[in-house]
């Protein structure tokens, strides 16, 4: 396998486990081609991709110096949690780095290049580019637009009603696409739902039906501070943010009692009173450090999502079945011309089990 293809699949290895860091990876070769040392980021805190891929060379005995380092993203250049990637690459004597592409995060941005160049280590950008950003979309538009990524996720039967009038919806789609719908819960650095889904299901809306490292915090949007005490959302370890727009100090202060942290965000604009402020609430995640935001909620805080333009990309699972009457995607409109449409991008179109997986970002939508 070509190395930065090989770095390419070891950095998805990092979905789940590296949050907030990007998901990186790197393999190390001697100027024969022969493989030295390889790597993928690990948890916050923990080393990156280089150098793990370092300490695998010297594991196996191996000199670095003189070697190829191919990674997925330009080497750190900063003292974050972490020393910097880049000098740990120079001590080592590698003597060419080739990545995909260049970091986004200002506190890099070049300067990691800069440095490797600087101490002789030519620097080249290869391929992989197209594969790594989509890898860490998430982190691109936080770096960017200091805003996460947000993935808007939709189970539906094949006419679009994700559940009966009585709001029944369990289950439209089958096993297979429930248990992939989890493995993108695992990848997000959070999951997002509204307090009408909190109180009509009492979800846990955790990752159970694939493996994770670590399960992702979960943000309600919960105008009123609603949320029962009792919720089953409450897990042990996971952090909780609830989003509201009106106080209440006692609610709030039996809500931290469970382990909520509670943010006060309430609409500024006319008509918004007594709701939560959702563009700032994504704002406020990104200072958080959330990459990519996993929405489950229901047709209502969908709809204010859409209407506000603040999703980015759509992942829908649609059933061979037809239900007729029932609740939509979302609620926003009613348009008054099919101009005004969303207009999206599809992705990728593929079978799950039985039903389609569809993934169509909002077109135009470029973090990159």
């Amino acid at each position: 396998m070509d190395p930065m293809q090989a770095a390419a699949e070891l950095a998805r290895q990092a979905i789940g486990l590296s949050e907030p860091n990007p998901r990186v990876g790197c393999v190390i070769v001697d100027a024969d081609g022969r493989w030295l040392g390889q790597g993928h980021t690990q948890q916050a805190g923990g080393p990156h991709a280089e150098i793990v891929a370092l300490r695998d060379a010297q594991a196996g005995g191996h000199s670095t110096a003189g070697a190829t380092a191919y990674v997925t993203l330009e080497p750190c250049s900063h003292h974050g949690r972490t020393g910097p990637c880049c000098d740990a690459l120079i001590a080592a004597g590698i003597a060419r780095v080739v990545a995909a592409v260049e970091d986004p995060n200002p506190l890099v941005a070049g300067q990691g290049f800069a440095r490797l160049r600087a101490a002789g280590i030519a620097v080249e950008l290869g391929p992989g580019a197209q594969a790594t950003r989509a890898l860490n979309v998430g982190f691109f538009s936080r770096m960017r637009r200091q805003t996460p990524w947000v993935r808007m996720k939709l189970a539906a039967s094949l006419d679009g009603r994700t559940a009966l009038d009585n709001g029944v919806s369990q289950w439209i789609t089958s096993e297979p696409a429930r248990a992939d719908g989890h493995a993108w819960r695992a990848r997000a650095g959070a999951l997002l739902t509204g307090i009408g889904t909190v109180l009509e299901d009492d979800p846990r809306l955790d990752v159970r039906l694939v493996a994770t490292p670590r399960q992702p915090p979960l943000v309600v949007v919960d105008s009123r501070l609603e949320t029962p005490l009792d919720a089953r959302l409450f897990i042990e370890g996971r952090p909780v943010y609830l989003y509201a727009a009106v106080e209440d100090a006692a609610r709030q202060a039996a809500l931290e009692a469970r382990g909520a942290t509670v943010i006060l965000l309430p609409g500024r604009q006319p008509g918004t009173e007594g709701k939560v402020d959702l563009a700032a609430m994504l704002r406020d995640l990104a200072r958080r450090e959330v990459n990519e935001l996993h929405v489950e909620a229901g047709h209502k805080l969908n709809g204010s999502l859409i209407r506000e333009g603040l999703v980015d990309e759509l992942l829908v699972y649609l059933a061979p079945k037809l239900l007729g009457q029932g609740r939509g995607m979302a609620q926003f409109g009613p348009l008054s011309a099919l101009s005004q449409a969303v207009p999206l991008e599809f992705g990728s179109v593929e079978p799950v089990g039985p039903d389609l997986r569809i993934l169509a970002s909002v077109a135009g939508r470029d973090v990159f």
